[in-house]
């Protein structure tokens, strides 16, 4: 590291103590055994007195602004993860405002320049100096092409990329000294946390990402003439400008405009929450701030939808699972909601499933019996969500984005027509993904590809053996194993016996019947002993056995 680098981390430690002292949370510098860095640092009492009159959201919230762009996009990602943070800091988060003045129209032409090697006159026919808006980020123009369609040209700040990094190395640091210190910090991951909050972060820095996000969703919806999206110009896009068609309409909460329109505002409720539910259950990949700036009428009627740069993906296997969450948490039943759960994210090994089922019985109270048009799906997402991070349960941070987006598009949707009932529209696309998983084509292709696991795995065994009784000859074989690990893994053992002792009894049962069937079949002799018909009996009894085989696997949730 350069000295000079030395010296702009060194000026960034003292200004985030700073901060920390400022805001109530002095004391957290002390304990990281850096109290060198509020030397000199003069914190009235007055300041003190006015810190601790603040709810502890507040003066997070507060720390977050005082210290700009890097910590408030860092603090808004956040307010998406209720899985991290308990509702009332989340409530804060929200709140955090990233309104800055904006840079100069001539640092805009620089970074054209520098971008693209031409002038600006050569690049637009057209360009607005003044930005329609302005961002801790970025900012956007209006300009038109010299072929004639008229873009909005989103640039980032100048430096913004060297500033964030510095920040997030600092973060990074000090998240590393506070699980070395401080147990509750190592209890939490508070490291995992900071990095996953700053991958987010890099990834919107790079705006050719929002490109490829855009562009992707649209595809998905080339034959629906009821949505439109902006085109992106590459020729004028870059890691730090964007150039994308720009789409001129009414937002969602202008209703009076909209009335004007005569837009059926119950019609566009339902058409903006199926756009968002196809994106969600059947593509997999959705817009996660659909919030009424980012949603326009446009004149003909359709729904444009601009802003990509948060983005959610689903696999597969969690558009099952979040599926069968909604159905659960639709039809009151707690082991569904555990089941899907457990599948969406990372049920800790020592988590208290007494108390976990206790806080799903009383959510399941909360939703049963209330009318569908009551219903907040995003709300109740958000409270399963509480419910983990309780029982510290790790979700994927697309599931919390996607709850995120639900809340938002509720709030759409509701501001549009209040009686709208989002679950009713939500329902029927949770029950085909769960027909779909059950459809004889999905269980062949899982069937095939556990197979193909299991034949890779028997290839494998005969090197792993061979290296597992080096280890073992060598005397370096360690075993490590608890009562409570060592009774969990004899249950299962035992569970894996019984199947498979069943299965060998029905497979000689079967080639026992499958012997008589062909001997009575060749001496053309009957079927009956001592007067008992006993190929049909026995062809019964395998049947049941079979389908109780079946029921088992089912059951056990492992097919």
């Amino acid at each position: 590291m350069s000295l000079g680098r030395r010296i702009r981390h060194l000026q960034r430690y003292h200004e985030i103590a700073r901060a920390f002292g400022r805001n109530g949370f002095g004391f957290l510098v002390k304990e990281l055994g850096l109290p060198e860095l509020l030397s000199g640092s003069r914190i009235g009492l007055q300041e003190r007195r006015e810190a601790r009159s603040r709810t502890l959201g507040e003066r997070i919230r507060l720390f977050l602004e005082e210290l700009g762009p890097t910590f408030v996009k860092i603090g808004q990602i956040a307010s998406t993860r209720p899985d991290l943070l308990p509702a009332h800091i989340i409530d804060e988060l929200v709140k955090l405002q990233d309104q800055v003045p904006a840079f100069p129209f001539e640092q805009v032409c620089e970074v054209l320049e520098h971008e693209f090697g031409e002038p600006l006159e050569q690049l637009f026919a057209e360009f607005e100096p003044s930005p329609m808006a302005a961002a801790s980020i970025g900012q956007v123009h209006l300009a038109r092409l010299h072929s004639g369609e008229q873009v909005a040209v989103k640039i980032q700040r100048p430096n913004i990329r060297s500033v964030v990094e510095t920040d997030l190395e600092i973060l990074d640091n000090l998240a590393r000294l506070a699980e070395h210190r401080l147990e509750w910090a190592a209890k939490y991951q508070v490291r995992d946390m900071v990095y996953e909050l700053s991958q987010s972060l890099r990834s919107e820095l790079d705006y050719t990402n929002e490109g490829r996000n855009a562009q992707r969703i649209a595809k998905a919806f080339e034959q629906d003439n009821r949505i439109r999206f902006p085109a992106i110009y590459w020729d004028y896009t870059s890691k730090t400008v964007l150039t994308m068609g720009f789409l001129g309409g009414v937002k969602t909460n202008e209703l009076d405009r909209l009335e004007e329109l005569g837009v059926d505002r119950k019609q566009l409720a339902e058409t903006i929450a199926q756009i968002v539910f196809k994106q969600v259950f059947v593509d997999g990949l959705f817009h996660a701030d659909p919030h009424p700036g980012n949603i326009l009428i446009l004149p003909d009627g359709t729904v444009g939808l601009i802003d990509f740069g948060m983005i959610g993906r689903l696999t597969p296997m969690m558009k099952y699972h979040f599926g069968s969450l909604v159905i659960a948490l639709r039809r009151n039943h707690t082991e569904g909601l555990i089941k899907a759960i457990d599948g969406l994210g990372i049920i800790p090994e020592d988590v208290d499933m007494d108390a976990l089922r206790g806080d799903l019985d009383e959510l399941r109270d909360k939703y049963y019996d209330v009318p569908l048009s009551r219903i907040s799906l995003g709300a109740s997402v958000n409270d399963l969500l509480n419910v983990a991070y309780e029982h510290q349960i790790r979700v994927p941070s697309d599931l919390t984005l996607l709850a995120k987006t639900l809340l938002t598009l509720e709030g759409v949707v509701t501001a549009l027509d209040p009686t709208f009932s989002i679950v009713q529209i939500a329902e029927p696309f949770g029950r085909k993904l769960f027909a779909e998983r059950f459809h004889p084509r999905h269980v062949a292709d899982n069937l095939w590809q556990q197979l193909s696991e299991y034949a890779e795995l028997l290839t494998e065994m005969p090197s792993k053996l061979r290296e597992l009784f080096g280890i073992i000859k060598k005397g370096k074989l360690h075993l490590d194993i608890s009562v409570t690990e060592l009774d969990a893994m004899m249950k299962k053992m035992d569970r894996i016996s019984n199947q498979l002792s069943f299965s060998i009894v029905l497979l000689a049962f079967s080639i026992i019947m499958v012997g008589l069937i062909i001997g009575s079949s060749l001496g053309r002799q009957s079927t009956l002993l001592w007067d008992f018909p006993v190929i049909e009996i026995g062809f019964c009894v395998a049947t049941l056995m079979f389908l109780f085989l079946l029921y088992s696997i089912f059951r056990s949730g492992r097919f």
